[in-house]
């Protein structure tokens, strides 16, 4: 006598319950390693908030300078003023911008390292 299909026993198999499964570590630099989407959307990040930077930076340099042709048209007989400010007086403010970018540069890189070391 035949069996009912329905009352036909299945074994069914798989992967043993003893503990939790081991997640895949989803790691940002495996993503940029592997030039993925995501690992390219990290870098341009790091790359926008860097040119960012540089434009500020930029934008700040030309302010300082860029009306410094003006001022001296303006005064045609003050040739130790042009001196005593080209000389002297404009290296403070360049030394202050310079640290000002170069820490800015270390924070931001400072900042995607920690988000692909995942810290």
């Amino acid at each position: 006598m035949p069996q009912d299909p329905a009352e036909r026993r299945v074994t069914v198999t798989g992967p043993p319950r003893r503990g939790p499964r081991p997640r895949a570590y989803y790691r940002p630099r495996t993503e940029i390693d592997e030039q993925t989407t995501l690992g390219h959307t990290y870098v341009r990040s790091l790359m926008r908030t860097q040119l960012r930077a540089a434009l500020t930076g930029f934008a700040v340099l030309a302010l300082l300078i860029g009306p410094l042709p003006l001022l001296f048209a303006a005064l045609p007989g003050a040739r130790r003023l042009e001196w005593a400010v080209l000389g002297f007086a404009l290296y403070a403010p360049l030394v202050v911008l310079a640290r000002w970018y170069v820490r800015r540069a270390e924070r931001n890189e400072r900042d995607f390292v920690r988000l692909v070391e995942d810290r």
